[in-house]
């Protein structure tokens, strides 16, 4: 990976910034509750991970052809219920601040819809991006590239000027089709250019004053 050329760093929300997993669980379990269906097995957590809400709920519940009371539920429900179990990465605030001292475009790229605005309200991090692009931004999600692409375009910046941070095969494939470089979070088996298993390591890796003094 060539830091020298690297302006921005963008990073997936989900597993990356934030360790969901227990607020996710929750949340789909408390769904799929609802229509007295059994809570969700590890294979369909790893595969919702990675998936916008539209994608997860058709893959819950695909014996049904109306999915609009699912909708009305999750609206019940509400996300932001769970938004406060998410557990911020250690070190991520501390991360971008020195990405910031080293003047590069701070970025996030998820498959989180409307719940993304509420997540860096919560956690105070609305002012630590320079822009975030969601599954709601874009015309199709990751796997496909969208998301990196309208940050290229908004920057007027080359794929390899941009490091994107994921922990997902959706990640790895959305960095492969727009050519950006990739590190694989907590990912140890994910193909990558690099991999880092703390915030500290992925400043390590791009080489910022703070982290290689």
């Amino acid at each position: 990976m060539n830091t020298a050329v690297i302006k921005a760093v963008v990073f997936d929300c989900d597993g990356v910034m934030f360790d969901t997993a227990f607020a996710n669980r929750k949340f789909y379990n408390d769904l799929l509750a609802g229509f007295n269906k059994p809570f969700l097995d590890d294979e369909q957590f790893i595969n919702i991970h990675m998936m916008t809400v539209t994608a997860a709920v058709e893959y819950l519940f695909p014996e049904m052809d109306d999915h609009r009371p699912v909708y009305d539920m999750i609206k019940s429900i509400g996300y932001a219920s769970v938004i406060p179990l998410m557990m911020m990465e250690p070190g991520l605030i501390e991360l971008l601040d020195a990405i910031k001292q080293a003047g590069l475009v701070r970025g996030v790229a998820t498959n989180r819809t409307n719940t993304m605005g509420k997540v860096l309200i919560e956690h105070k991090l609305r002012k630590s991006f320079d822009i975030v692009v969601t599954a709601s931004d874009v015309p199709n999600p990751k796997p496909f590239p969208d998301q990196l692409e309208k940050i290229m375009g908004a920057y007027s910046l080359l794929p390899r000027q941009i490091v994107f941070i994921g922990d997902s095969i959706y990640d790895k494939k959305a960095a492969e089709s727009a050519g950006t470089w990739f590190v694989a979070f907590k990912q140890p088996e994910l193909e990558a250019h690099a991999h880092a298993v703390s915030m500290d390591e992925v400043g390590e890796l791009l080489k910022l004053s703070k982290y290689n003094s």
